[in-house]
């Protein structure tokens, strides 16, 4: 199956410098982004969720797939270089097999997500719920929280 990048070569590139925001929490422009070169950070309420750094990355998809406002800020972390896809619902409409890939990714981020709850309620029953919840920001963020 062809990836994302692949599918993305006839969009736009757009290029973004360090500090620059690509998406903002609260607005809704039905775009989504693919990460072609650069690392993107996410944060939602203030706190960093995700660093996103692997080519092919598809950014803005919440929004277009729920019909909502973004929840999120993703800023560049240094140069960036994304496609932009414009209208993210028609381009899901007219391709399947970029369909396919979102769902795929949705389902897999699903799964990751119900067995991080499912440890969290084992620690919260043994009383470890601080530990987990430290790991799991750790892993997200790339911080060292062993301190």
């Amino acid at each position: 199956m062809a990836n994302l990048l692949t599918l993305t070569m006839s969009y736009p590139l757009l290029n973004l410098r360090s500090g620059e925001r690509l998406i903002e929490a609260g607005e809704a422009r039905g775009e989504m982004f693919v990460l072609v070169h650069g690392h993107l950070k996410v944060e939602r309420d203030g706190v960093e969720i995700a660093r996103l750094i692997e080519p092919g990355t598809l950014v803005g998809e919440m929004s277009v797939l729920l019909g909502t406002d973004h929840t999120a800020d993703v800023t560049a972390l240094n140069d960036v270089e994304v496609r932009h896809i414009e209208d993210g619902w028609r381009w899901l409409e007219s391709s399947p097999v970029a369909a396919l890939h979102i769902a795929t990714m949705a389902c897999q981020r699903l799964d990751a997500t119900s067995r991080m709850l499912v440890e969290l309620r084992k620690d919260a029953r043994e009383g470890r719920e601080h530990g987990f919840l430290e790991r799991l920001f750790g892993a997200v963020t790339g911080a060292d929280t062993r301190n």
